[in-house]
């Protein structure tokens, strides 16, 4: 049995589809999936399966369209993965502190993709990277540095040149899931 972490792109964001926390966990139950847990509203759900990724990702997808009556995109990574992305920042100490005096708000991001970029996505990024707004692209992972806000960001508004879906988390909420996984595996 493989711990998985489903992150949810798009969900309870404005006022727009909105799925309460124990509504999704038994959407996941409800697919047989194991000892299924939620955190926070943003959706994120560790769960067990014996499943492979992509038809566990694409049954999640559809069974959540199904039962609350709009699609989104599932990003799905093991425990191991997450455990791996969170041991892996590609930042300096200097730049993370650096960014942290500065910023408003959380700094330092990982956006979760569903596959890897293109070179031609890869370098319609390109652009938006500057001294505030730094990116760093690890196979399905980019990791994003902030030096002001990540609201008012041209780098973040435009993480969709990337033409893959992403959905990004704050370096603390990667932590505490991490932390889930773990007392889960334990």
């Amino acid at each position: 049995m493989a711990i998985y972490i489903a992150l949810l792109r798009g969900i309870n964001v404005g006022g727009k589809n909105m799925i309460k926390m124990a509504e999704l966990k038994r959407t996941f139950e409800t697919m047989g999936l194991g000892r299924v847990r939620t955190y926070i509203q943003s959706g994120n759900v560790l769960f067990e399966s014996e499943e492979e990724e992509e038809p566990l990702r694409e049954r999640i997808e559809q069974e959540i369209a199904a039962a609350h009556g709009f699609s989104v995109s599932v990003v799905l990574r093991t425990a191991e993965e997450l455990r791996r992305i969170a041991a892996s920042c590609p930042f300096s100490e200097a730049a993370l502190e650096k960014a942290e005096e500065s910023a408003e708000g959380e700094s330092l991001y990982v956006g979760f993709l569903l596959r890897e970029p293109s070179r031609e996505g890869m370098e319609r990024l390109a652009p938006y990277k500057n001294e505030n707004e730094q990116y760093y692209i690890a196979g399905r992972e980019i990791f994003l540095l902030f030096g002001r806000s990540v609201r008012n960001s041209k780098l973040s508004a435009n993480l969709q040149k990337l033409d893959v879906p992403v959905t990004v988390r704050n370096w603390n909420t990667l932590n505490k899931l991490v932390a889930l996984a773990n007392e889960m595996e334990a």
